[in-house]
């Protein structure tokens, strides 16, 4: 058994794993310790101004000192000492002019220098995370993995290895802060708009990823797993539940509307939402609603398994 810390640092939210993992002929296992998420927003204004904030910085390193703090804990426990540590950045941090504050400030908190990965490399973790416990519910293969981020959704093609891979500038933070962050709800001139920028990154990810050949759609990450659980009208977050569920078309489409034609205080009152989530829900669910009607799927199979399992697998 080997424990590992791994740290996803995304445009929306910073994430923890604390795992214990036992490699084995048949994929092995992975065993959480501790998973942790925070929303920092570290990628807000990052469309716009090419550079992080200092605010945004400081509410992503407050986060990540109280990881270190756990990391530092739960090391102990092994009596090995402290245990391999992996932090990996993803899209706000390559688009930012200013990132060498951010590597400096990880470098002092865990000791380890981030890496920020391309999108190939952030595409190849979220299908490792996601597939590995696919097996149970013998899903049609190949699988088209979709991760939709804050600043950058990635689509990746395979059955037990990376066939193709694209990562393409639309999230859910990005979405909002082009079109939809005027409004209460946003006007439907605000929602074509998005849907027009949306359907051109989806063309574009058309003439890389052979995305026709898939039989199943994964989809990962917080948007995804929260339209699922205001499908299943689940009065709290439930991960257990959410976790391999599978949502129909028709649903990801209807609560999309729902969501968009909501006022923040009506999003903010629905029961499986982050706090974090309110204000860019909307523009999550529109691009999961996009993707499914160009590609042509009648269903989506959401896992809580994504990057962030990928780099813990990737310590081993």
């Amino acid at each position: 058994m080997t424990r590992v810390a791994a740290i996803d640092c995304g445009t929306n939210s910073v994430r923890l794993l604390i795992a214990d993992i036992v490699p084995g002929p048949d994929g092995g296992t992975l065993t959480d310790v501790e998973r942790r998420m925070e929303i920092v927003r570290l990628g807000e204004g990052v469309d716009e101004t090419g550079r992080l904030s200092p605010a945004a910085l400081e509410r992503t390193f407050t986060a990540m000192r109280g990881y270190a703090e756990l990391i530092e804990r739960h090391g102990s426990e092994t009596g090995e000492g402290p245990i391999k540590t992996r932090v990996v950045a993803t899209s706000a941090t390559r688009d930012a002019g200013n990132r060498g504050d951010f590597v400096s400030g990880v470098v002092d908190i865990f000791g380890v220098v981030p890496e920020v990965i391309s999108g190939d490399e952030e595409a190849e973790l979220s299908f490792t995370g996601a597939t590995r416990e696919l097996a149970e519910l013998r899903p049609a293969r190949p699988y088209l993995v979709v991760d939709i981020g804050g600043g950058s959704t990635e689509f990746v093609l395979g059955s037990s290895a990376v066939q193709a891979a694209r990562s393409i500038d639309i999230g859910c933070v990005r979405m909002t802060e082009r079109h939809l962050r005027d409004g209460d709800p946003p006007s439907p001139e605000q929602i074509s708009n998005a849907v027009a920028d949306i359907d051109a990154a989806l063309a574009e990810v058309r003439r890389t990823v052979p995305v026709d050949e898939a039989r199943t759609l994964v989809g990962l990450a917080g948007s995804v797993t929260t339209v699922s659980g205001i499908a299943m009208d689940l009065p709290e977050y439930d991960s257990d539940r959410i976790h391999l569920s599978r949502i129909t078309a028709t649903q990801v489409h209807e609560v999309t509307r729902r969501l968009l034609h909501a006022t923040r205080a009506e999003r903010a009152r629905i029961g499986v939402m982050h706090p974090g989530r309110v204000d860019v829900i909307g523009a999550g669910a529109l691009i999961l609603d996009r993707i499914m009607r160009e590609y042509g799927f009648g269903a989506v199979v959401v896992s809580e398994r994504d990057i962030l399992d990928g780099i813990a697998w990737s310590l081993v």
